[in-house]
């Protein structure tokens, strides 16, 4: 598999439009494309190929995750999404959510998986939510990217995709 250079504009504009909507979210485990490890842990994962994004979970400032997973389910850009130890996908819809199997619950951020088909439709990912200000549009599109995190050598290999994933260290 060829590992994507950029996420795709609709990972990037949802990241973006989330914090257009909630300028003062916390983006601790927000994630576009991944780190070496990731790769190396999950070479099939959709964030390789810039088609997924990862937006931390925030009720308080504004991003409920356990909201966005239901809403986001009538989306047809939307392959698949997990949250909270549950999986959805267009696939198998009509089995409802189904228990996710990963290593990772994401209990603190919600994963989008978005078709290929869609990856350049920058259109509204929050249609049920007020529109944004227009200054906090023009702010959110000057945010940066989140960055590949990168993992100190250890013996095992972990996915760094959020700070669930890294390697706890000891105080010394």
């Amino acid at each position: 598999m060829k590992l994507a250079k950029t996420a795709s504009p609709a990972a990037v504009a949802l990241l973006r439009q989330a914090t257009a909507i909630a300028p003062k979210r916390m983006k601790a485990s927000d994630g576009l494309l991944p780190s070496a490890a990731h790769v190396k842990q999950n070479p099939s994962s959709d964030h390789n190929t810039g088609l997924a994004v990862d937006l931390t979970h925030d009720p308080k400032r504004g991003i409920d995750c356990a909201v966005i997973f239901e809403k986001l389910k009538e989306d047809e850009r939307v392959s698949y999404l997990i949250f909270q130890g549950k999986i959805w996908s267009r696939k198998y819809a009509k089995q409802g959510n189904r228990k996710y199997s990963g290593s990772n619950r994401h209990d603190k951020h919600l994963h989008v998986s978005i078709l290929p088909a869609s990856a350049n439709d920058t259109s509204p990912w929050f249609w049920w939510l007020n529109q944004p200000k227009v200054v906090n549009q023009i702010v959110a599109n000057l945010q940066p990217k989140p960055k590949k995190k990168v993992v100190a050598s250890t013996t095992r290999t972990v996915c760094t995709c959020c700070p669930i994933h890294k390697p706890k260290r000891k105080a010394i």
